[in-house]
């Protein structure tokens, strides 16, 4: 103590894995011969009543691929209790952010609190629970076991873009954390009866983070009067912040996956997510060449890993599956599929028509290798897309749970899932092998659809959706036809007004369309639609802009990286793009970017992606100029920017003359 004080040792202090203590067999007893005095206190800790826990948990939902051997330890029946509580009260397919270790740690202290005494929880944590999809049964469970509940909202989620972004400002832990971050202090009073009281205090937008410490230390507490505290009435769908509007259930899903028989919607349940591969920089590239030449490399390692894996194993026996496997990212990138199918011996090969065109990002082609055995997840997208020779068409809309703006975007390609965030495919067709009727559920495979190459063509849309909109406007047009309300969905999923008035249900429900209550505004809108998926799908054949360019006398096409010109002041000047060192683009309209899909402007995306990237783990080289080599087209990345102005300023003439419908009688029918 420096004062000569004797040393007093702190008993209540213990070395421990705290969620290792939920678990009934290993409780806290690992210690127990090499530290027995760790493993008494544990022990004491684990009986003793327990009042207040405070604590700022760590986020992790676990390792970012099989490839890291970094999986989260496993709690049993810690995660058994999530299950059984926050993950039982979900209505979210995708479940897995609710086994976070912060998540975990809220389920690990409520718990540990019992139910029969006074106690508090307060917890810094990422704030992501407070309108996360998947989160609703957490805040339902908390609501109905704690009497009172404060959340100090900090705001800081780095992963939102343009305007969202700029308000939720500086991290409270700077560049420590790109999520948002809430202080949440749980109060349980066993008295008190009923769902308890949910409280809420926004810190503010536009906050640096100096500022946001420094309200912090003014407010002290959750007593003082500054933090104006406003009470949360959940609606039914577990929504604290952000609650979507009633009146969207009123409407027409374009899907059901809940209830495949459900065939009062848009879409019969062919409807697909994007083509998530886990491994994008194998299975995605711009050459041709170079994807092949990845491809059989990659499958060369895997199947010299299957011809050593039964000698390993033969040899050490106790040896788990992650310490028989060579685990260098520069030769093969594992997943769970690749392990199974090693310990099972199955070869792989190179399947050449696996090489397919698809739409990597909005507005950027690539080369991919589409192939199940090397894809984490094709979901149905074999059934939209099962051959190069069977064309598709598909509205890739935003996905559940997205934080940017609702897009939606057309392709004619195999789209990845994040193409727009989470695409969410609606096709025009889906196709069946012929003699195979087992998946149509609305109408016998045989004698159906049209044949195409050695497949069976059948609507994406169903034949109740074409009987609802026939009797709806068949005083004005009678004929209406599938494909004129495939177009209707695109246009309507452009306009401005349904997505201002739904903006947050389209964050947290795939969509639901109105049939418009005037026949001409059907029309409008499939004719808009039919308008803008004819500029969205034929990109590569728009007219380029007559824009400035100079420099291109020198011939140089080649592009590392596009940018911006400067301002005077150094701010970013958008009528100019820098598109080499040689070559510039000016006189760029500005109003060309408020075309914005999937959180930027289309030309931001052309910007972004085309330009030479390696990938840090698997040293692969992704060049655009491979794709205008290979194409013979040396210009291709300078008149695709130029095209896609046309297509920007172009999109935007078409959406200002949507129709605007009132939807007031929407919200008038549900009140």
């Amino acid at each position: 103590m420096g004062d000569g004080t004797p040393y007093t040792p702190f008993e209540g202090i213990c070395l421990t894995d705290t969620f290792q203590l939920y678990e009934q067999e290993s409780g806290g007893l690992k210690f127990t011969e090499i530290m027995k005095m760790n493993s008494e206190r544990v022990n004491a800790q684990k009986n003793a009543p327990i009042m207040v826990i405070v604590g700022n948990p760590p986020y992790s939902v676990g390792q970012k691929s099989a490839n890291d051997n970094a999986q989260n330890h496993d709690y049993p029946s810690l995660n058994n209790r999530i299950s059984a509580t926050y993950a039982a009260g979900s209505t979210s397919q995708l479940k897995k952010s609710l086994f976070d270790t912060y998540i975990k740690a809220f389920r690990w202290a409520s718990d540990r609190l019992g139910d029969d005494r006074p106690g508090i929880i307060a917890y810094v944590t990422n704030a992501g629970w407070l309108d996360g999809n998947a989160m609703d049964g957490m805040r339902k469970s908390l609501a109905q076991e704690f009497s009172s509940i404060y959340v100090f909202n900090l705001r800081g989620n780095c992963r939102l873009q343009g305007e969202a972004r700029r308000k939720e400002n500086d991290n409270v832990f700077g560049l420590g954390s790109r999520t948002p971050v809430a202080v949440t202090v749980l109060v349980r009073n066993p008295a008190k009866q009923g769902n308890g009281e949910i409280l809420n205090s926004d810190i503010g937008d536009y906050l640096t983070r100096k500022k946001k410490l420094e309200i912090i230390k003014e407010r002290h507490d959750i007593f003082n009067p500054d933090m104006e505290w406003k009470t949360i009435v959940p609606n039914d769908a577990g929504d604290w912040l952000n609650q979507r509007s009633g009146s969207f259930s009123d409407l027409i899903p374009l899907g059901d996956k809940d209830d495949k028989t459900n065939s009062n919607t848009f879409f019969v349940p062919h409807y697909s997510l994007g083509l998530n591969t886990s491994r994008d920089a194998w299975c995605y590239n711009y050459s041709e060449k170079l994807l092949v030449s990845n491809i059989c490399k990659s499958i060369s390692f895997y199947n010299d890993q299957v011809e050593i894996f039964p000698l390993k194993k033969a040899k050490y026996p106790s040896l788990a599956i992650d310490d028989c496997l060579v685990r260098d990212p520069t030769l093969f990138s594992w997943d769970r599929q690749q392990k199974s199918d090693v310990q099972k011996g199955k070869i792989y090969s190179f399947e050449e028509n696996s090489a397919v065109l698809s739409s990597y990002r909005p507005y950027q082609k690539q080369f991919c290798y589409f192939n199940r055995k090397l894809n984490n997840c094709v979901y149905q997208l074999p059934s939209l897309f099962p051959t190069p020779d069977n064309p598709n068409q598909v509205i890739c809309a935003s996905g559940i749970g997205v934080t940017k703006e609702f897009s939606a975007i057309m392709t004619n390609l195999i789209p990845d899932q994040e193409f727009v965030g989470k695409s969410m495919c609606f096709p025009l067709y889906w196709y069946e092998e012929e003699g195979d009727d087992s998946r149509n559920l609305f109408s016998s495979g045989k004698g159906k659809g049209k044949v195409v190459n050695g497949y069976l063509r059948h609507d994406g849309l169903t034949d109740w959706i074409l009987g609802e909109f026939r009797k709806k406007y068949c005083m004005v047009t009678p004929g209406v036809t599938k494909s004129q309300i495939f177009h209707y969905v695109y246009g309507i999923l452009h306009s401005p007004v349904y997505r201002e008035t739904f903006s947050v249900d389209l964050k947290k429900s795939l969509p639901r369309l109105p049939l418009v209550p005037k026949a001409q505004d059907f029309l409008s809108f499939a004719e808009a639609g039919k308008a803008l998926a004819k500029l969205h799908l034929s990109y590569e054949t728009a007219k380029p802009f007559h824009a400035k360019v100079t420099g291109a006398d020198s011939g140089r096409f080649q592009v590392e990286k596009m940018r911006f010109g400067k301002e005077p002041d150094g701010k970013a000047n958008k009528s100019v793009i820098l598109f080499n060192d040689l070559v510039s683009v000016e006189n760029i309209p500005l109003e060309a970017y408020e075309y914005v899909v999937n959180g930027k402007s289309a030309i931001e995306w052309v910007m972004e992606r085309y330009q030479v990237k390696t990938d840090k783990d698997s040293g692969i080289k992704n060049n655009p100029d491979d794709w205008a080599k290979e194409h013979g087209e040396p210009r291709y990345v300078l008149d695709l920017l130029l095209r896609v102005i046309t297509v920007s300023l172009e999109t935007m003439r078409i959406v200002k003359r949507l129709p605007n419908p009132d939807l007031s009688w929407l919200f008038l029918k549900h009140r």
